[in-house]
Protein backbone atom coordinates (compact mmCIF):
# COMPACT_ATOMS: atom_id res chain seq x y z
CA UNK A 1 0.00 0.00 0.00
CA UNK A 2 2.76 1.98 0.60
CA UNK A 3 4.02 1.95 -3.32
CA UNK A 4 0.56 2.18 -4.42
CA UNK A 5 0.27 5.88 -2.24
CA UNK A 6 3.90 6.54 -3.95
CA UNK A 7 2.56 6.23 -7.18
CA UNK A 8 -1.09 8.25 -6.61
CA UNK A 9 1.27 11.51 -5.12
CA UNK A 10 3.39 11.46 -8.15
CA UNK A 11 0.45 10.86 -10.51
CA UNK A 12 1.84 7.96 -12.08
CA UNK A 13 -1.40 6.35 -11.16
CA UNK A 14 -5.16 7.26 -10.26
CA UNK A 15 -8.06 5.59 -7.90
CA UNK A 16 -10.04 5.68 -10.99
CA UNK A 17 -7.85 3.22 -12.63
CA UNK A 18 -6.92 1.19 -9.91
CA UNK A 19 -10.72 0.45 -9.38
CA UNK A 20 -11.03 -0.23 -13.30
CA UNK A 21 -8.70 -2.74 -12.76
CA UNK A 22 -10.01 -4.77 -9.92
CA UNK A 23 -13.74 -4.88 -11.84
CA UNK A 24 -12.23 -6.15 -15.00
CA UNK A 25 -10.20 -8.92 -12.79
CA UNK A 26 -13.68 -9.69 -10.91
CA UNK A 27 -15.34 -10.53 -13.87
CA UNK A 28 -12.14 -12.37 -15.49
CA UNK A 29 -12.16 -14.75 -12.51
CA UNK A 30 -15.92 -14.55 -11.61
CA UNK A 31 -15.90 -18.62 -11.77
CA UNK A 32 -14.31 -18.55 -8.31
CA UNK A 33 -17.28 -17.01 -6.92
CA UNK A 34 -15.14 -14.77 -4.55
CA UNK A 35 -17.97 -11.80 -4.64
CA UNK A 36 -21.76 -12.08 -4.19
CA UNK A 37 -22.53 -8.48 -5.51
CA UNK A 38 -20.04 -5.84 -6.68
CA UNK A 39 -20.79 -2.59 -5.76
CA UNK A 40 -18.80 -1.06 -8.80
CA UNK A 41 -21.17 2.17 -8.95
CA UNK A 42 -19.95 3.36 -5.65
CA UNK A 43 -16.20 2.08 -6.06
CA UNK A 44 -16.45 4.54 -9.46
CA UNK A 45 -18.12 7.24 -6.88
CA UNK A 46 -15.75 6.95 -4.76
CA UNK A 47 -12.24 6.94 -6.87
CA UNK A 48 -13.81 10.29 -8.41
CA UNK A 49 -13.78 11.96 -4.68
CA UNK A 50 -10.91 10.47 -3.91
CA UNK A 51 -9.29 11.43 -6.66
CA UNK A 52 -10.20 14.88 -7.16
CA UNK A 53 -8.94 15.45 -3.37
CA UNK A 54 -5.15 13.77 -4.45
CA UNK A 55 -5.61 16.44 -7.65
CA UNK A 56 -6.28 19.73 -5.42
CA UNK A 57 -3.12 18.53 -2.84
CA UNK A 58 -4.88 17.07 0.20
CA UNK A 59 -2.94 15.05 2.25
CA UNK A 60 -3.31 11.36 1.46
CA UNK A 61 -5.91 9.13 3.54
CA UNK A 62 -4.60 6.78 5.69
CA UNK A 63 -6.10 4.17 3.21
CA UNK A 64 -6.52 6.31 0.25
CA UNK A 65 -7.91 4.60 -2.70
CA UNK A 66 -7.10 1.22 -0.88
CA UNK A 67 -9.89 -1.25 -2.56
CA UNK A 68 -11.09 -3.67 -0.15
CA UNK A 69 -14.11 -6.32 0.12
CA UNK A 70 -16.16 -7.11 2.85
CA UNK A 71 -17.18 -10.36 4.10
CA UNK A 72 -21.10 -10.54 3.50
CA UNK A 73 -22.00 -10.39 7.48
CA UNK A 74 -20.98 -6.47 7.80
CA UNK A 75 -23.10 -3.96 7.06
CA UNK A 76 -22.53 -1.20 4.68
CA UNK A 77 -25.17 1.87 4.36
CA UNK A 78 -27.96 1.15 1.40
CA UNK A 79 -26.22 -1.64 0.46
CA UNK A 80 -27.62 -5.39 0.76
CA UNK A 81 -26.26 -7.59 2.96
CA UNK A 82 -27.06 -11.14 3.75
CA UNK A 83 -25.17 -13.47 5.30
CA UNK A 84 -25.31 -15.96 2.71
CA UNK A 85 -28.39 -16.97 3.08
CA UNK A 86 -31.99 -17.12 1.68
CA UNK A 87 -33.36 -15.49 5.21
CA UNK A 88 -32.17 -12.12 4.36
CA UNK A 89 -31.77 -12.49 0.61
CA UNK A 90 -33.11 -8.73 -0.03
CA UNK A 91 -32.21 -7.03 3.37
CA UNK A 92 -30.79 -3.37 2.55
CA UNK A 93 -28.20 -2.24 5.75
CA UNK A 94 -29.89 0.73 7.15
CA UNK A 95 -26.40 1.66 8.28
CA UNK A 96 -22.70 0.79 7.96
CA UNK A 97 -20.56 -1.59 10.80
CA UNK A 98 -18.31 0.75 12.32
CA UNK A 99 -15.53 -1.15 10.64
CA UNK A 100 -16.59 -0.60 7.27
CA UNK A 101 -17.37 3.23 8.33
CA UNK A 102 -13.96 3.45 9.48
CA UNK A 103 -12.47 2.25 6.38
CA UNK A 104 -14.31 4.72 3.91
CA UNK A 105 -13.27 7.42 6.27
CA UNK A 106 -9.54 6.15 6.24
CA UNK A 107 -10.56 6.64 2.24
CA UNK A 108 -10.75 2.96 1.22
CA UNK A 109 -13.10 2.16 -1.48
CA UNK A 110 -15.26 -0.52 -1.03
CA UNK A 111 -15.72 -3.03 -3.93
CA UNK A 112 -18.13 -5.46 -3.24
CA UNK A 113 -19.54 -8.05 -0.58
CA UNK A 114 -17.91 -11.74 -0.58
CA UNK A 115 -19.30 -15.02 -0.57
CA UNK A 116 -19.09 -16.78 3.00
CA UNK A 117 -20.59 -19.74 4.59
CA UNK A 118 -24.25 -18.77 5.80
CA UNK A 119 -24.46 -16.94 8.73
CA UNK A 120 -20.48 -17.36 9.06
CA UNK A 121 -21.31 -20.72 10.37
CA UNK A 122 -18.92 -23.76 8.65
CA UNK A 123 -15.57 -23.90 7.38
CA UNK A 124 -15.61 -24.48 4.01
CA UNK A 125 -17.61 -21.96 2.31
CA UNK A 126 -19.87 -25.04 1.01
CA UNK A 127 -22.99 -23.76 3.32
CA UNK A 128 -23.02 -20.51 1.36
CA UNK A 129 -26.96 -19.74 0.00
CA UNK A 130 -24.66 -18.88 -3.32
CA UNK A 131 -23.12 -21.67 -4.39
CA UNK A 132 -19.50 -22.32 -2.87
CA UNK A 133 -16.12 -20.01 -3.82
CA UNK A 134 -13.18 -21.61 -5.15
CA UNK A 135 -9.87 -21.74 -4.24
CA UNK A 136 -7.71 -20.06 -6.47
CA UNK A 137 -4.87 -22.59 -6.36
CA UNK A 138 -7.06 -25.87 -6.97
CA UNK A 139 -10.48 -24.91 -7.83
CA UNK A 140 -11.28 -28.70 -6.44
CA UNK A 141 -10.52 -27.82 -3.15
CA UNK A 142 -12.60 -25.73 -0.87
CA UNK A 143 -11.21 -22.21 0.05
CA UNK A 144 -11.78 -22.59 4.05
CA UNK A 145 -14.36 -20.67 5.73
CA UNK A 146 -16.69 -19.27 6.81
CA UNK A 147 -14.74 -16.63 5.20
CA UNK A 148 -13.89 -17.98 2.41
CA UNK A 149 -14.84 -15.21 -0.44
CA UNK A 150 -12.60 -13.34 1.73
CA UNK A 151 -9.65 -14.88 1.75
CA UNK A 152 -10.28 -16.02 -2.24
CA UNK A 153 -10.27 -12.09 -3.25
CA UNK A 154 -7.01 -11.26 -1.55
CA UNK A 155 -6.18 -14.45 -2.76
CA UNK A 156 -7.01 -14.41 -6.58
CA UNK A 157 -5.86 -10.15 -6.57
CA UNK A 158 -9.69 -8.96 -6.54
CA UNK A 159 -8.71 -6.35 -3.81
CA UNK A 160 -5.97 -5.41 -1.90
CA UNK A 161 -7.75 -6.25 1.43
CA UNK A 162 -10.33 -7.54 2.64
CA UNK A 163 -12.41 -7.99 6.17
CA UNK A 164 -14.01 -11.27 7.53
CA UNK A 165 -15.26 -12.46 10.78
CA UNK A 166 -13.43 -15.14 13.22
CA UNK A 167 -15.92 -16.71 15.13
CA UNK A 168 -13.42 -19.88 15.45
CA UNK A 169 -10.86 -19.67 13.11
CA UNK A 170 -12.79 -18.45 10.35
CA UNK A 171 -10.40 -15.95 9.53
CA UNK A 172 -7.04 -17.60 9.96
CA UNK A 173 -8.41 -20.65 8.38
CA UNK A 174 -9.02 -20.12 5.17
CA UNK A 175 -6.13 -18.14 4.91
CA UNK A 176 -4.23 -20.82 5.77
CA UNK A 177 -5.84 -22.72 3.15
CA UNK A 178 -5.15 -20.03 0.29
CA UNK A 179 -2.02 -19.26 1.56
CA UNK A 180 -2.34 -15.65 2.45
CA UNK A 181 -2.33 -13.87 6.03
CA UNK A 182 -5.24 -13.92 8.12
CA UNK A 183 -5.20 -11.53 11.38
CA UNK A 184 -7.43 -12.32 14.06
CA UNK A 185 -7.42 -9.44 16.38
CA UNK A 186 -8.05 -9.54 20.82
CA UNK A 187 -12.21 -9.90 21.50
CA UNK A 188 -13.01 -6.02 21.44
CA UNK A 189 -9.93 -4.45 19.74
CA UNK A 190 -12.62 -3.87 16.17
CA UNK A 191 -16.25 -3.41 17.01
CA UNK A 192 -18.51 -5.36 16.48
CA UNK A 193 -21.77 -3.24 15.74
CA UNK A 194 -23.03 -3.77 12.74
CA UNK A 195 -21.92 -7.11 12.01
CA UNK A 196 -24.67 -10.03 11.57
CA UNK A 197 -24.12 -11.78 14.77
CA UNK A 198 -23.23 -15.45 14.99
CA UNK A 199 -21.96 -16.29 18.35
CA UNK A 200 -21.67 -12.56 19.83
CA UNK A 201 -19.10 -13.47 22.86
CA UNK A 202 -16.64 -15.27 20.18
CA UNK A 203 -17.06 -13.02 16.67
CA UNK A 204 -14.34 -10.72 15.95
CA UNK A 205 -13.98 -8.50 12.72
CA UNK A 206 -10.41 -9.83 11.02
CA UNK A 207 -8.16 -9.10 7.95
CA UNK A 208 -6.90 -10.85 5.07
CA UNK A 209 -3.87 -9.45 3.54
CA UNK A 210 -0.80 -10.82 1.35
CA UNK A 211 1.97 -8.80 3.52
CA UNK A 212 2.01 -7.58 7.49
CA UNK A 213 2.65 -4.20 6.42
CA UNK A 214 -0.93 -4.08 4.71
CA UNK A 215 -2.56 -5.84 7.73
CA UNK A 216 -0.85 -3.48 10.38
CA UNK A 217 -2.49 -0.70 8.10
CA UNK A 218 -6.00 -1.91 8.24
CA UNK A 219 -5.98 -2.90 12.22
CA UNK A 220 -5.06 0.64 12.57
CA UNK A 221 -7.82 2.28 10.55
CA UNK A 222 -10.38 -0.22 11.93
CA UNK A 223 -9.67 -0.88 15.84
CA UNK A 224 -10.65 1.23 19.10
CA UNK A 225 -13.39 2.41 21.07
CA UNK A 226 -17.27 2.46 19.83
CA UNK A 227 -19.87 4.41 21.71
CA UNK A 228 -22.33 1.77 19.49
CA UNK A 229 -20.74 -1.04 21.12
CA UNK A 230 -19.87 -1.58 24.47
CA UNK A 231 -17.60 -4.76 23.87
CA UNK A 232 -15.44 -2.65 22.51
CA UNK A 233 -12.17 -1.48 24.52
CA UNK A 234 -11.51 1.68 25.40
CA UNK A 235 -7.33 1.07 25.13
CA UNK A 236 -5.97 3.48 22.96
CA UNK A 237 -4.66 2.16 19.33
CA UNK A 238 -0.96 2.10 18.59
CA UNK A 239 0.59 3.33 15.52
CA UNK A 240 1.10 -0.49 14.03
CA UNK A 241 1.81 0.27 10.75
CA UNK A 242 5.21 2.72 11.86
CA UNK A 243 6.35 0.01 14.49
CA UNK A 244 6.56 -2.89 12.86
CA UNK A 245 10.50 -2.92 12.64
CA UNK A 246 12.39 -3.25 15.43
CA UNK A 247 15.26 -4.55 17.42
CA UNK A 248 13.69 -6.89 19.06
CA UNK A 249 15.38 -9.58 21.50
CA UNK A 250 14.95 -12.94 21.34
CA UNK A 251 11.63 -14.35 21.31
CA UNK A 252 10.51 -16.87 24.21
CA UNK A 253 8.15 -19.43 22.11
CA UNK A 254 6.08 -22.05 23.09
CA UNK A 255 4.19 -24.73 21.32
CA UNK A 256 1.28 -26.60 22.81
CA UNK A 257 3.27 -30.36 22.69
CA UNK A 258 -0.55 -32.09 22.51
CA UNK A 259 -1.00 -30.19 19.18
CA UNK A 260 2.13 -30.98 17.67
CA UNK A 261 1.47 -34.77 18.36
CA UNK A 262 -1.89 -34.94 17.70
CA UNK A 263 -3.22 -37.68 15.25
CA UNK A 264 -5.28 -35.68 13.67
CA UNK A 265 -2.55 -33.54 12.46
CA UNK A 266 -0.98 -34.01 8.96
CA UNK A 267 2.47 -35.71 9.08
CA UNK A 268 3.96 -32.77 6.09
CA UNK A 269 2.91 -30.47 8.46
CA UNK A 270 4.02 -31.72 11.55
CA UNK A 271 7.51 -32.35 10.01
CA UNK A 272 7.77 -28.84 8.84
CA UNK A 273 6.52 -27.45 12.36
CA UNK A 274 9.27 -29.33 13.89
CA UNK A 275 11.61 -28.27 11.20
CA UNK A 276 10.73 -24.75 11.69
CA UNK A 277 10.86 -24.94 15.32
CA UNK A 278 14.29 -25.78 15.49
CA UNK A 279 15.82 -22.96 12.21
CA UNK A 280 14.05 -20.47 14.93
CA UNK A 281 16.30 -22.29 17.95
CA UNK A 282 19.36 -22.07 15.48
CA UNK A 283 18.66 -18.23 15.39
CA UNK A 284 19.21 -18.08 19.35
CA UNK A 285 15.08 -18.19 20.22
CA UNK A 286 13.72 -20.38 22.93
CA UNK A 287 10.97 -22.94 21.43
CA UNK A 288 9.12 -24.57 24.34
CA UNK A 289 7.39 -27.48 24.40
CA UNK A 290 4.44 -27.45 26.73
CA UNK A 291 1.80 -29.28 28.01
CA UNK A 292 -1.71 -28.18 27.73
CA UNK A 293 -4.13 -31.39 28.75
CA UNK A 294 -7.24 -29.25 27.90
CA UNK A 295 -6.63 -29.16 24.37
CA UNK A 296 -9.33 -32.27 23.47
CA UNK A 297 -12.10 -30.47 25.57
CA UNK A 298 -11.71 -27.20 23.09
CA UNK A 299 -13.77 -28.26 20.44
CA UNK A 300 -16.89 -29.37 22.31
CA UNK A 301 -16.53 -26.28 24.86
CA UNK A 302 -16.17 -24.00 21.63
CA UNK A 303 -19.46 -25.38 19.80
CA UNK A 304 -21.58 -25.84 22.85
CA UNK A 305 -21.23 -22.28 23.92
CA UNK A 306 -21.21 -21.20 20.04
CA UNK A 307 -24.38 -22.93 19.41
CA UNK A 308 -26.41 -21.67 22.34
CA UNK A 309 -25.24 -18.11 21.47
CA UNK A 310 -26.63 -18.46 17.74
CA UNK A 311 -29.84 -20.58 18.76
CA UNK A 312 -30.29 -17.05 20.79
CA UNK A 313 -29.21 -14.46 18.22
CA UNK A 314 -30.84 -16.19 15.25
CA UNK A 315 -34.48 -16.32 16.93
CA UNK A 316 -34.76 -12.75 15.84
CA UNK A 317 -35.13 -14.01 12.04
CA UNK A 318 -38.51 -14.52 12.24
CA UNK A 319 -40.26 -13.36 8.82
CA UNK A 320 -42.30 -11.18 10.57
CA UNK A 321 -40.01 -7.99 12.22
CA UNK A 322 -37.84 -9.37 8.99
CA UNK A 323 -36.44 -11.97 6.67
CA UNK A 324 -37.37 -14.55 4.76
CA UNK A 325 -41.52 -14.81 4.56
CA UNK A 326 -43.14 -17.90 3.21
CA UNK A 327 -45.45 -17.97 0.26
CA UNK A 328 -47.35 -20.98 1.67
CA UNK A 329 -50.56 -20.15 2.88
CA UNK A 330 -51.49 -20.48 6.66
CA UNK A 331 -53.97 -19.72 9.21
CA UNK A 332 -51.26 -21.39 11.93
CA UNK A 333 -48.86 -18.71 13.53
CA UNK A 334 -46.60 -21.58 15.32
CA UNK A 335 -46.71 -23.01 11.56
CA UNK A 336 -46.30 -20.11 9.99
CA UNK A 337 -43.03 -19.34 12.08
CA UNK A 338 -41.77 -22.52 11.46
CA UNK A 339 -42.19 -22.24 7.27
CA UNK A 340 -40.17 -19.25 7.79
CA UNK A 341 -37.36 -20.53 9.09
CA UNK A 342 -37.50 -23.65 7.92
CA UNK A 343 -37.46 -22.35 4.07
CA UNK A 344 -34.80 -19.38 4.95
CA UNK A 345 -31.97 -21.02 7.19
CA UNK A 346 -29.89 -23.72 5.13
CA UNK A 347 -28.74 -27.09 6.49
CA UNK A 348 -26.34 -26.57 8.84
CA UNK A 349 -27.68 -23.51 10.26
CA UNK A 350 -30.70 -25.42 11.56
CA UNK A 351 -28.18 -28.09 12.54
CA UNK A 352 -26.27 -25.78 14.93
CA UNK A 353 -29.49 -23.58 16.32
CA UNK A 354 -31.28 -26.98 17.30
CA UNK A 355 -27.74 -27.73 19.18
CA UNK A 356 -27.83 -24.46 20.56
CA UNK A 357 -31.63 -25.04 21.63
CA UNK A 358 -30.56 -28.34 23.28
CA UNK A 359 -27.57 -27.41 25.59
CA UNK A 360 -29.87 -24.59 26.31
CA UNK A 361 -32.87 -26.52 27.30
CA UNK A 362 -34.06 -27.02 31.10
CA UNK A 363 -32.99 -30.19 31.36
CA UNK A 364 -29.59 -29.81 29.92
CA UNK A 365 -28.63 -26.44 30.79
CA UNK A 366 -26.25 -26.99 33.87
CA UNK A 367 -25.11 -30.71 32.04
CA UNK A 368 -23.55 -28.31 28.64
CA UNK A 369 -23.76 -25.12 28.85
CA UNK A 370 -22.78 -23.98 32.62
CA UNK A 371 -20.24 -26.73 32.37
CA UNK A 372 -18.43 -25.37 29.02
CA UNK A 373 -18.64 -21.92 30.60
CA UNK A 374 -16.34 -23.66 33.66
CA UNK A 375 -14.16 -25.12 31.02
CA UNK A 376 -13.78 -21.63 29.10
CA UNK A 377 -12.78 -19.92 32.75
CA UNK A 378 -10.28 -22.69 32.48
CA UNK A 379 -8.59 -22.30 29.49
CA UNK A 380 -8.30 -18.50 30.25
CA UNK A 381 -6.81 -19.19 33.80
CA UNK A 382 -4.04 -21.64 31.77
CA UNK A 383 -3.77 -19.28 28.96
CA UNK A 384 -2.91 -16.22 30.90
CA UNK A 385 0.13 -18.75 33.74
CA UNK A 386 1.68 -19.39 29.83
CA UNK A 387 1.72 -15.90 29.25
CA UNK A 388 3.75 -15.32 32.45
CA UNK A 389 6.38 -17.04 30.90
CA UNK A 390 6.45 -16.72 27.29
CA UNK A 391 6.48 -14.31 24.52
CA UNK A 392 4.20 -16.14 21.58
CA UNK A 393 2.50 -19.89 21.85
CA UNK A 394 2.79 -21.06 18.09
CA UNK A 395 0.27 -23.45 16.65
CA UNK A 396 -0.56 -25.22 13.79
CA UNK A 397 -3.20 -23.21 11.96
CA UNK A 398 -5.71 -26.25 10.57
CA UNK A 399 -4.85 -29.81 10.56
CA UNK A 400 -4.26 -30.86 6.83
CA UNK A 401 -4.50 -28.50 4.10
CA UNK A 402 -7.41 -27.52 1.73
CA UNK A 403 -9.30 -30.17 1.65
CA UNK A 404 -11.55 -31.49 -1.35
CA UNK A 405 -15.31 -30.27 -2.21
CA UNK A 406 -17.78 -32.82 -0.60
CA UNK A 407 -14.79 -34.68 1.19
CA UNK A 408 -16.35 -33.86 4.84
CA UNK A 409 -19.95 -32.25 3.97
CA UNK A 410 -21.22 -36.09 5.18
CA UNK A 411 -19.42 -35.85 8.73
CA UNK A 412 -20.11 -32.88 10.53
CA UNK A 413 -17.97 -34.14 13.46
CA UNK A 414 -15.03 -34.34 11.06
CA UNK A 415 -15.33 -30.78 10.53
CA UNK A 416 -16.20 -29.00 13.60
CA UNK A 417 -12.88 -31.27 14.62
CA UNK A 418 -10.61 -29.66 11.90
CA UNK A 419 -11.56 -26.30 14.31
CA UNK A 420 -9.22 -27.55 16.69
CA UNK A 421 -6.52 -25.18 16.25
CA UNK A 422 -8.05 -22.19 16.23
CA UNK A 423 -10.78 -22.00 18.58
CA UNK A 424 -8.30 -21.81 21.29
CA UNK A 425 -7.58 -18.44 20.38
CA UNK A 426 -11.66 -17.28 20.12
CA UNK A 427 -12.49 -19.22 23.60
CA UNK A 428 -9.80 -17.01 25.34
CA UNK A 429 -10.04 -14.13 23.57
CA UNK A 430 -6.50 -13.05 22.70
CA UNK A 431 -5.03 -12.40 19.21
CA UNK A 432 -3.83 -14.59 16.62
CA UNK A 433 -2.59 -14.47 13.00
CA UNK A 434 -2.11 -17.84 10.64
CA UNK A 435 1.72 -16.60 7.97
CA UNK A 436 2.01 -18.80 5.29
CA UNK A 437 5.00 -20.79 5.49
CA UNK A 438 4.97 -24.12 3.28
CA UNK A 439 3.66 -26.21 0.77
CA UNK A 440 2.53 -29.17 0.62
CA UNK A 441 3.19 -31.94 -1.72
CA UNK A 442 0.05 -32.28 -2.74
CA UNK A 443 0.53 -28.01 -4.05
CA UNK A 444 -1.25 -26.65 -1.41
CA UNK A 445 -0.25 -24.16 0.82
CA UNK A 446 0.21 -24.13 5.12
CA UNK A 447 1.32 -21.62 7.49
CA UNK A 448 2.16 -21.14 11.35
CA UNK A 449 -0.37 -19.87 13.63
CA UNK A 450 1.20 -16.97 16.42
CA UNK A 451 -0.77 -15.76 19.64
CA UNK A 452 0.33 -13.16 21.78
CA UNK A 453 -1.76 -12.07 24.98
CA UNK A 454 -4.61 -9.80 24.50
CA UNK A 455 -4.17 -6.47 23.64
CA UNK A 456 -0.95 -7.15 22.21
CA UNK A 457 -1.07 -6.66 18.35
CA UNK A 458 1.85 -4.99 18.72
CA UNK A 459 4.00 -7.60 19.15
CA UNK A 460 2.06 -10.10 17.33
CA UNK A 461 2.61 -8.38 14.28
CA UNK A 462 6.17 -7.69 14.86
CA UNK A 463 6.76 -11.33 15.27
CA UNK A 464 5.18 -11.81 12.39
CA UNK A 465 7.19 -10.22 10.86
CA UNK A 466 10.36 -12.36 11.99
CA UNK A 467 8.42 -15.12 11.39
CA UNK A 468 8.35 -15.09 7.69
CA UNK A 469 11.75 -13.50 7.34
CA UNK A 470 13.03 -16.37 8.82
CA UNK A 471 11.41 -18.90 6.78
CA UNK A 472 12.67 -16.95 3.99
Amino acid sequence: MAHYHKELKNGSITCKKVVEFYLQEIARQKHLNAFIEVFDQTAAHSAEILDRQVAEGKPLLPLHGVVIGIKDVLCYKDHLVSAASVMLENFRAPYSATSVQKLVDAGAIIIGRLNCDEFAMGSSNENSAYGPTLNALDNSRVPGGSSGGSAVAVQAGLCMASLGTDTGGSVRQPADFCGIIGLKPTYGRISRYGLIAYASSFDQVGIFGKNIADVALVLEAIAGNDQFDSTASSLPVPEYSANLSVDTPKWKFAYIREAVEHPSLDPEIRSALLGYFDQLRNSGHSVTPIDFPLLEYIVPTYYVLTTAESSSNLSRFDGVRYGHRTQAATDDLSEFYAKNRSEGFGREVKRRIMLGSFVLSAGYYDAYFTKAQQVRRQLNDQTQLIFNDFDVILLPTAPTPAFRFGEKTEDPIAMYLGDIYTVFANLTGVPAISLPMFWHSNGMPFGIQAMTNRFEELPLLQVSELLVKQRH
